[in-house]
């Protein structure tokens, strides 16, 4: 059991990441359960969805949708569509071994990553 402070580490640093930039679930909060604080992988990512629900969508959207920074039509539309994609992909993910899950978050991650780090060459004039 992990104990307050590695959650709260965890929560402050998925919190800002979400904030700053519109991401910390799957991103930053289910690594650093898995690594931190000890969960399994699927623990990690049903209670990341879990997290996600009031902290995000209510605290870091309203302040988006003060500043006129929210299309209401689109996260409508999104959300419906977001909510049938979580089941399906919940109903996928409890039916996979944890390794290849694991390893399917991991080249997710990567290829992630190497798209933006190439996109961001490419602005830059890098490339």
């Amino acid at each position: 059991m992990p104990s307050w402070l590695t959650l709260a580490i965890i929560g402050i640093s998925g919190g800002l990441a979400a904030g700053v930039f519109g991401i910390g679930g799957g991103v930053i909060l289910v690594p650093a359960l898995v690594y931190w604080a000890g969960f399994s992988q699927h623990l990690a990512t049903g209670t990341t969805l879990a997290v996600l629900l009031p902290p995000i969508g209510l605290a870091a959207a309203y302040e988006y949708y003060r500043n006129g920074n929210v299309d209401i039509r689109a996260a409508l539309i999104l959300a419906l569509m977001m909510f049938l994609g979580a089941w399906l992909g919940a109903v996928v993910a409890n039916r996979m071994n944890a390794a290849y899950l694991r390893l399917a978050f991991g080249l997710f991650v990567c290829g992630l990553g190497l798209n933006l780090v190439v996109s961001a060459c490419k602005r830059i004039g890098w490339i």
